[in-house]
C-alpha cells in the first residue's frame, strides 16, 4: 500500500471512529507552531483582557507549539460535541448557560477522549496522543479553524455552518501522520452585529476580540472577589453562571438540535429552581446535589454572590 493510501485509510478510520463515539464534526490540521496567533494572544494579554485569569499567562508556548505537548506530533484532531438542551429554564428561573446543565462537560468529554485514543491504536497500532479539552494550553478554536470545522463569529465562538455555536471543543494532538482538512477561509457573519449589540456589557471588541474581563461569563464564574462590581447589577440580566446571549441571538444557531447525551440532561434544580429555592440552599446541599456539575467551579459563595444581582422579572402573563 503507498503512503497516500495509507494516509487516507487511517484518516478515514479515524473519522469513523469519532462519529461513532458521539461526537459531531472530526477535522484534521497538521501540527505546528502558530505564529500569527502566538502574537495575537501575546497582545490580548498585554491589553489585560483576560481580567484576573492568571492561569492564561503561563505556559505560552505550550499554548502555540503543539509539539511542546506531545513530541513529534504531526496531527492535531478537532471534535465538536452537541451541547444544545431540549428543554429550556422556567421563565423567572436564575439564568444559567446552558453548557452547564448537566453533568461537568469535562469529565464527559475526557472519558470520550480516552475512548477515541484506545480505539485509534486498536486500529492503526502504536501512536502517542494527549486529548484536551478546555483544560490545558490548548488554542481550541485556532485547531477547531484550521481543520475546517467552522469560523470564529464576532462573539469570538466557533460557529458551524451546519450546527451553529452550542458545542464543546476538544482537541487530540498525536505523533500520527493523517491527511490535513482544508482550512475554513470564510467568515459567515457577514455584516451581521447582532450579537455586539446584544451584549449588555461591551464585551465584544472590534476585530473578533473579546474583553473577557467585561464578560458576564467572567464575573459570574472567574471573578473570585466576594462583590460584584456595583455596574453589573444593571447588566447580569439575572444571569448567575455563565451567559448566552451572544449566542442566542446569533442567526446560525437555529440550525442547533437538542442534544442525545443522558449525561448532559438538565437537572431539575437548575430547569425549576426559583429564585427563593437557589437563596435558601446551604452549602452542604449544594455541593451534593452540583458534585459532578460545572457549577461547582463558581463554588456555593460564588453562586450566593451572584444571586445578589437577581431581579425579579414580568412573567409573559403579567405583560398583557
Amino acid at each position: 500500500m503507498s503512503l497516500l493510501s495509507q494516509l487516507e485509510q487511517n484518516t478515514k478510520k479515524i473519522k469513523q471512529i469519532a462519529s461513532e463515539i458521539g461526537f459531531e464534526e472530526c477535522g484534521i490540521a497538521q501540527a505546528r507552531k502558530l505564529d500569527e496567533d502566538a502574537a495575537r494572544l501575546e497582545a490580548w494579554l498585554k491589553n489585560g483582557r483576560h481580567g484576573e485569569m492568571k492561569y492564561m499567562e503561563n505556559h505560552f508556548d505550550l499554548r502555540v507549539d503543539p509539539t511542546l505537548l506531545v513530541p513529534g506530533a504531526k496531527s492535531v484532531i478537532t471534535v465538536l460535541y452537541n451541547y444544545f438542551p431540549e428543554t429550556t429554564q422556567d421563565f423567572n428561573a436564575p439564568k444559567i448557560a446552558k453548557y452547564a446543565f448537566g453533568k461537568d462537560y469535562h469529565l464527559v468529554i475526557r472519558e470520550k477522549l480516552w475512548e477515541f485514543l484506545y480505539r485509534i491504536r486498536e486500529s492503526v497500532g502504536a501512536i502517542e496522543g494527549r486529548g484536551f479539552v478546555d483544560s490545558a494550553p490548548v488554542l481550541e478554536r485556532t485547531w477547531a479553524v484550521k481543520s475546517g470545522l467552522g469560523w470564529v463569529g464576532k462573539n469570538g465562538n466557533l460557529i458551524n455552518k451546519k450546527k451553529g455555536s452550542f458545542f464543546f471543543i476538544a482537541t487530540l494532538i498525536t505523533d500520527l501522520e493523517l491527511l490535513a482538512d482544508q482550512p475554513l477561509i470564510q467568515d459567515y457573519c457577514g455584516t451581521c452585529t447582532k450579537c455586539i449589540e446584544a451584549c449588555p456589557t461591551n464585551a465584544i471588541l472590534p476585530n473578533k476580540e473579546i474583553n473577557a474581563a467585561q464578560c458576564i461569563s467572567y464575573f459570574t464564574i472567574e471573578l473570585k472577589s466576594a462583590l460584584l462590581p456595583e455596574q453589573l447589577k444593571d447588566q447580569a440580566e439575572n444571569w448567575i453562571f455563565g451567559c448566552d446571549i451572544c449566542q442566542d441571538v446569533c442567526p446560525w444557531n437555529k440550525f442547533s438540535k437538542p442534544h442525545q447525551d443522558k449525561a448532559l440532561t438538565p437537572s431539575e434544580a437548575i430547569l425549576h429552581f426559583s429564585i427563593n429555592d437557589w437563596l435558601s440552599m446551604d452549602k452542604s446541599t449544594f455541593n451534593t446535589k452540583f458534585k459532578a456539575s460545572p457549577l461547582k467551579r463558581a463554588k456555593w459563595e460564588g453562586i450566593q454572590r451572584n444571586l445578589s444581582n437577581y431581579k425579579i422579572s414580568i412573567t409573559p402573563s403579567e405583560k398583557l
